[in-house]
């Protein structure tokens, strides 16, 4: 590894330096609340380092920093700084050593899943998120339906990581490199997918799907979700809920969206279905949930294929005819999306203590009454989730839904698209309209049930403040979200420059090609 590249991960670095620093010194130093502050301390220092502003893009060895990277990358520093708050919690708390560093390696993982620009460390980037994963969720709780969770996630995270990895070997097949660039330039050659490559590079991109599909929770590997939510903690589903699914889109992205061209009339399909397949299942399966982690569960599953959807609009066009760039869209979604997310968790979190969860919708009856800080911060993170003017989410599924019926076709793609997602957005639509149900259910409950009792709100002051740092964040957002679908559109449009040793037009030679994604979706 060159120094260039180490550079380009110093911040990575430093989030798994003081990782492995908490992991053993957590052994023999009891004090929690410092690793808590050090684990915070060490996320702004990584900000400080990954820097802010319109970067150029930068590739050094196996990694590609560019503005997809670096909207990424402070995404999870972002997350990970609310995580922190959200396992803040008092002393009988079963938050130790292990969980704080645990965490602090899953954000690193994702960082380095964003700006991977190689097949092997792209894979390595994503178990550094699985791993970690395992080993929170099993820190999570101590009783039979958390062993029964992990195992659930341990097994089937394993199974898709198989997937995934037969799908690189393919890829691999494909081009002889686990380079990205090289890839994309080997199949960037006109009847390179006609000259027997076609095959093997369609079953790769199934694989991929597959793999990936199951960090998404994208039907039909969503079927672990709901089981694991219920039997976990709340700052465990919340952790899921984001992490994971981040790593899983921006991966797709690298490799679907901007890898395999001559791909895209199997791909843009692939994901269409899948994205309809999974927007409708979670939203119909939630409406009859009254456990709020497994309602949770399925609201993520929905989300998840909201977003497919933006992805299946980069694969078919790229760019909507309102100038909005899907890839950019997808980013603004999951940004709201995990506001909205964590900062409900981080609600249930404040009104839980520690032994005690608040787990049944029927608990927060009458919330407005006895808790009404926190029943607004959930009514406004509910609304999010729905769509409703004038918070974040409304914005979100604008652009998502807006570039679906407006979508652009790529030159060499057929004309004849637009059927096909003014269907898929229609769907979307009444897909959120049903899912209203059960997110308008828990504001209901909360303002016009009788209260059955006080919640003892125990689960710690930083809790509550990451609650309502979300909420002011969504409301504000809604109000002016410009500056964030700003940099969202920016980051998808330039969203990936990588320097190859082979050009595309003659992949047996040497030398220097620059492989770049218009702001239309052409090459």
């Amino acid at each position: 590894m060159s120094n260039a590249t180490v550079q380009l991960l110093n911040a990575d670095i430093l989030l798994v330096a003081l990782a492995v620093a908490i992991y053993v010194a957590g052994a023999f130093v009891g004090a929690r609340d410092l690793w808590n502050y050090l684990a915070a301390g060490g996320l702004l220092m990584a900000m400080a380092l990954v820097g802010g502003g319109h970067i150029p893009p930068v590739h050094a060895g196996p990694v590609a920093v560019d503005p997809l990277a670096s909207y990424v990358r402070w995404f999870a520093l972002a997350a990970g700084l609310l995580f922190v708050g959200l396992t803040a919690r008092p002393q009988a708390s079963r938050v130790t050593p292990e969980f704080t560093g645990s965490l602090l390696l899953a954000v690193a993982g994702l960082m380095l899943t964003a700006a991977a620009a190689d097949l092997v460390l792209l894979f390595v980037g994503l178990e550094l998120v699985s791993i970690p994963t395992y080993v929170v969720l099993y820190l999570g709780r101590r009783d039979a339906a958390n062993q029964e969770a992990t195992a659930k996630y341990f097994f089937l995270s394993i199974l898709a990581s198989a997937l995934l990895l037969y799908g690189f070997s393919f890829l691999y097949g494909t081009a002889g490199s686990t380079d990205l660039g090289v890839i994309r330039a080997k199949l960037a050659v006109p009847g390179a997918t006609a000259a027997g490559l076609g095959s093997l590079a369609r079953l790769a991109m199934i694989l991929v799907f597959a793999g990936l599909g199951f960090k998404l929770t994208a039907v039909p590997m969503q079927f672990y979700a709901p089981d694991v939510y219920q039997g976990t903690s709340q700052p465990n589903a919340a952790i899921l809920s984001v992490i994971p699914k981040a790593a899983g889109l921006v991966a797709l992205v690298r490799i679907v969206v901007l890898a395999m061209p001559q791909l895209e009339p199997y791909a843009w399909r692939v994901a269409l279905v899948l994205s309809v397949l999974t927007m409708t299942f979670g939203s119909v399966m939630g409406l009859w949930q009254d456990n709020l982690r497994r309602l949770m569960a399925y609201s993520s599953i929905a989300q998840a294929g909201y977003m497919l959807l933006g992805l299946a609009v980069a694969l078919a066009g790229g760019e909507a005819a309102g100038g909005w760039d899907s890839i950019g869209a997808v980013l603004f979604y999951l940004s709201v999306y995990a506001l909205a997310t964590i900062g409900t968790f981080a609600v249930l979190v404040y009104l839980g203590r520690p032994g005690r969860q608040i787990d049944a919708v029927e608990e927060l009856a009458g919330l407005g009454r006895t808790r009404p800080w926190a029943a607004l911060a959930m009514a406004v993170f509910m609304f999010s989730l729905t769509g409703i003017p004038p918070v974040a989410g409304f914005w979100g599924k604008v652009v998502i839904f807006g570039s679906a019926l407006t979508v652009h076709a790529a030159p060499g793609q057929s004309a004849a698209l637009s059927p096909w997602f003014i269907t898929a957005a229609v769907i979307g639509m009444l897909s959120s309209a049903i899912a209203a149900a059960y997110y308008l259910r828990i504001a209901a409950v909360m303002y016009f049930r009788t209260p059955l009792a006080t919640p003892r709100a125990e689960g710690g002051a930083a809790a509550g403040l990451v609650a309502v740092t979300c909420a002011a964040l969504v409301l504000a957002i809604g109000l002016y979200g410009r500056p964030l679908l700003e940099r969202s559109m920016d980051a998808g449009r330039a969203s990936w420059t990588v320097d190859s040793r082979t050009p595309a037009a003659n992949p047996s030679a040497g030398g220097t090609a620059s492989f770049q994604r218009s702001a239309a979706g052409s090459q």
